[in-house]
């Protein structure tokens, strides 16, 4: 009995040996993916893991940061790219990627089954929306009724001297959500007034950031009353309890899709990759955080979420990509000095 008992529980260990041996060779040998990404930093772990689930022979290796500084990487890496793939950055930075080469063409599989507007609207397209993301005024009413603030209904009523130093919004030099939001401003003002509106703007600006989510994180906590941001970050950051309303000016929002494209075309892995962000699993995880997303079947509320579909500006990604260095540099002499230490 007792030789029995030590067959059993030799044999059990040998199994139990084996089967990890297995799994760890299995994740030895999975070929290991990079891909750039401004993806919020909370969405990347979903994302890995619902893409690693259905491709356990493939593993992400992530390189994040803000659009604005991910942008300017690829661009200094053209000659030499260390990205396969971009999953998760702005529509007008993977115009001037495509523009340059970085971004290849390419038709990944499901495409038909994507909202066409979201995706690179000229032929030999390269890149594809994910989700749609939206600036909003995230607006801190315990801090505005303890300095007397009134609640803004319009870009314009911004400037007035009564919010003086009390609003932050990010750089667009480094944030994508910065630079949507000032290339919005001079496609719907027109040049000469949106420079003059930013110049009176400028006035009352607390500081800069150099994040897109940041101004409106800065306002739950009180230490502005107003952040130009994200309309995501403010949604959740309501649904968490903070003390902000999600403002839509009356003029208009801008957007933009967060979109996918390939660098590397002789991988299969990145293929694979471009495509399952595209497919209605995919999706059903970008809808935890974005209302609006590239999958026709997929549609989702999210809690809080002001109603952006109706105060969507009609925009010109391929005008975003082309002005985007003078407009940069325009705006960064004119009002880089708040911007805060990176």
């Amino acid at each position: 009995m007792k030789t029995f008992s030590k067959l059993h529980t030799s044999l059990c260990f040998g199994v139990t040996s084996l089967c990890a041996a297995m799994f760890t060779s299995s994740l030895a040998s999975a070929e290991e993916l990079t891909v750039y990404t401004a993806f919020e930093t909370e969405q990347l772990a979903p994302y890995k893991a619902g893409f690693e689930a259905e491709n356990p022979d493939i593993t992400i290796r992530w390189v994040r940061d803000s659009t604005g500084i991910m942008t300017a990487k690829l661009l200094a890496e053209k000659n030499n790219p260390q990205a396969e793939v971009i999953w998760g950055l702005a529509g007008s930075s993977m115009a001037l990627l495509k523009n340059e080469g970085i971004v290849k063409h390419y038709v990944p599989q499901g495409l038909a089954e994507t909202r066409s507007y979201l995706n690179d609207p000229e032929a030999q397209q390269a890149w594809f929306g994910n989700d749609a993301f939206f600036n909003a005024v995230c607006f801190n009413e315990r801090v505005a009724k303890a300095n007397n603030l009134p609640k803004p209904n319009s870009w314009k009523d911004l400037t007035k001297s009564v919010y003086q130093g009390h609003i932050a919004m990010p750089n667009p030099a480094s944030s994508g959500t910065g630079y949507m939001q000032v290339s919005t401003w001079l496609q719907t003002m027109g040049e000469q007034k949106a420079w003059q509106f930013m110049q009176e703007l400028d006035q009352n600006i607390a500081h800069y950031t150099h994040s897109g989510s940041k101004p409106c994180v800065q306002a739950a906590m009180g230490e502005v009353a107003i952040g130009i941001s994200m309309a995501s970050r403010g949604a959740k950051l309501k649904s968490q309890g903070a003390p902000i309303d999600i403002l839509m000016p009356s003029e208009g929002i801008g957007w933009e899709a967060e979109a996918v494209g390939l660098v590397n075309t002789q991988s299969e892995a990145a293929k694979r990759l471009v495509e399952w962000s595209l497919s209605r699993k995919a999706n059903e995880l970008y809808s935890q955080f974005y209302p609006i997303v590239s999958h026709k079947q997929v549609n989702k509320k999210v809690a809080n979420y002001p109603d952006v579909e109706t105060a969507m500006v009609k925009l010109d990604f391929s005008t975003m990509a082309q002005g985007r260095s003078a407009t940069l540099a325009t705006w960064s002499q004119k009002f880089d000095a708040k911007s805060e230490p990176k």
